[in-house]
């Protein structure tokens, strides 16, 4: 990345090899559209030549900071569609609000940002090598082949990191969150 601050072509060319699929994957597994997660890939990584100072070292790795950049591309992307087709397609006769009945109830809109806070408190608290196994499964939507393939890794150390690290968050969120049936 310092080699990308200044601007140097092949050593963004090198990140972009090295990441591209994995971008794509992200992408595509919130979009469901190889043509839009191939535009979500390509605009993560033009964000990233345009303002490489975006990542900042200091808090966290690189990886993580792209496929958090990726995801929320193509939730944002996910999102646009969503108020398009609501503007330009959907039948007057269906509910506004989600399918769930709960529409715009406070009450429970404010359990689900704290039960998001105490997940994110609780991801944070993990070593950073089990968050980042937990982020490309979860996030990533990559299973634990493809991320012992990506993180150079012998199977059975990504499957032990993904075991402590929902062990230790199961710990940590223990009366912290409801769980719906």
């Amino acid at each position: 990345m310092r080699l990308v601050r200044q601007r140097d072509e092949r050593a963004f060319a090198r990140l972009y090899d090295r990441y591209a699929d994995l971008v794509y994957a992200v992408a595509l597994r919130v979009l469901g559209d190889p043509t839009l997660a191939q535009d979500v890939a390509q605009e993560v990584f033009l964000r990233l030549w345009r303002s490489p100072d975006s990542y900042d070292a200091g808090r966290g790795r690189f990886m993580n900071w792209l496929l958090s950049v990726t995801r929320n591309r193509a939730v944002d992307e996910v999102r646009a569609r969503g108020r398009r087709w609501n503007r330009e397609v959907a039948p007057a006769h269906l509910p506004d609000g989600p399918p769930d009945g709960h529409g715009d109830d406070p009450l429970l809109s404010a359990q689900i940002e704290a039960e998001r806070a105490a997940v994110r408190r609780a991801l944070r608290s993990l070593p950073e090598e089990q968050r980042a196994t937990l982020e490309l499964a979860y996030f990533g939507g990559l299973t634990q082949q493809e991320i012992a393939h990506l993180l150079q890794q012998p199977l059975g150390t990504v499957k032990t990191r993904t075991r402590l690290a929902l062990k230790k968050l199961r710990a940590a969120l223990a009366g912290e969150i409801s769980v719906g049936g």
